[in-house]
């Protein structure tokens, strides 16, 4: 078996710490960042742990397949929309395919049992090595003395002895590891995966029940603003601030219309199929989000993917059938 692994780096402590056990063992990492457009794990934070490291990272996006994986689990939900033994499943034959590439012998991730209980406990820790196709080639050095050994520890190319047996939830002697060796800049372990949050579900489950093929362009712009359907397929999005505002200019395309207004409010974009009174019902929205100090008299300016635009609204109307997300 080769000495050459591929390690999933996430930007957090656990999985910078699994990498680092390899090299220790003068094992050759090449570190994989697996890229969700909407935000889970932190890319900056994972390719300035892959520098620390002295490892190579590939970043790759997960596509548009993986939201069948959030639509339609085999093994079920989580706390929200978070379906944490597939999503783990399909992350692992990405990893699969490019250990092959490579001519790795084997794969490497953080994990600890324990630590989720939905995804990291005895049971589903074998089913998704099994399911991913990896039985006996995924390694898990921080938990590897409480699991059942895998073949780089049975043919010797690793040294079990010198891996951990971490387990549960505390985080104090990764911590401790990280201070030995000098980590640092990894992700918090408050942080996690955006579908576990109760407002963020909440837009996905819409989108999900609305849309038969969203894309994650659809999946990043759940995590931008504020979300009114105003039917069927369609919504609006309006900016929460100037940031949000360029987000939502900048995702004007096919599908996706932008109105930017000519004075200091919130930009909207409405998404999906279009529909006659989209630009009135937006500049309502618009307006209501609007401080009565900065709504101007009159007619309102706005900028419609770069046209000028008219709108014909002088008070803030009633939000009429747009659902607030």
């Amino acid at each position: 078996m080769e000495r050459r692994c591929v390690a999933l780096i996430s930007g957090g402590l656990d999985s910078a710490l699994a990498a680092r056990l390899m090299l220790e063992q003068g094992i050759a990492v090449h570190g994989l960042y697996l890229s969700l457009s909407w935000g889970c794990c932190e890319k900056d934070k994972a390719a300035e742990l892959a520098r620390q490291l002295g490892i190579p990272l590939m970043v790759l996006g997960v596509g548009d397949a993986y939201l069948d994986v959030i639509r339609e689990p085999k093994y079920g939900y989580g706390t929200g929309l978070n379906p944490c033994v597939d999503c783990r499943i399909y992350m692992f034959r990405i990893a699969k395919r490019y250990m092959e590439e490579l001519g790795a012998g084997f794969v490497v991730t953080g994990e600890v049992l324990g630590q989720r209980p939905m995804s990291q406990m005895r049971r589903p820790l074998g089913l998704i090595e099994a399911e991913s196709g990896l039985e006996g080639l995924l390694l898990r050095p921080l938990s590897a003395r409480l699991l059942e050994p895998t073949l780089p520890e049975l043919l010797g190319v690793v040294d079990r002895e010198r891996l951990l047996r971490i387990a549960g939830r505390s985080r104090q002697e990764q911590l401790a590891l990280a201070g030995e060796r000098g980590l640092s800049g990894y992700s918090t372990p408050a942080g996690g995966c955006l579908l576990t949050d109760e407002h963020f579900a909440k837009k996905a489950k819409d989108l999900f029940a609305h849309d038969e093929r969203p894309t994650t362009k659809d999946m990043e712009l759940l995590a931008i603003g504020r979300h009114f359907r105003i039917g069927p397929r369609t919504k609006i999005i309006l900016g929460r601030n100037e940031l949000e505002n360029l987000q939502l200019e900048g995702h004007a395309d096919k599908g996706y219309t932008c109105i930017r207004p000519k004075f200091a409010a919130p930009a909207a974009l409405v998404a999906g199929v279009w529909i006659e009174e989209a630009p009135q019902l937006a500049a309502s929205l618009i307006l209501q989000h609007t401080k009565a100090e900065k709504r101007p008299e009159g007619p309102l300016e706005f900028w419609m993917n770069g046209a000028s635009w008219t709108a014909q609204v002088c008070a803030p109307p009633v939000e009429a059938d747009a659902i607030p997300l």
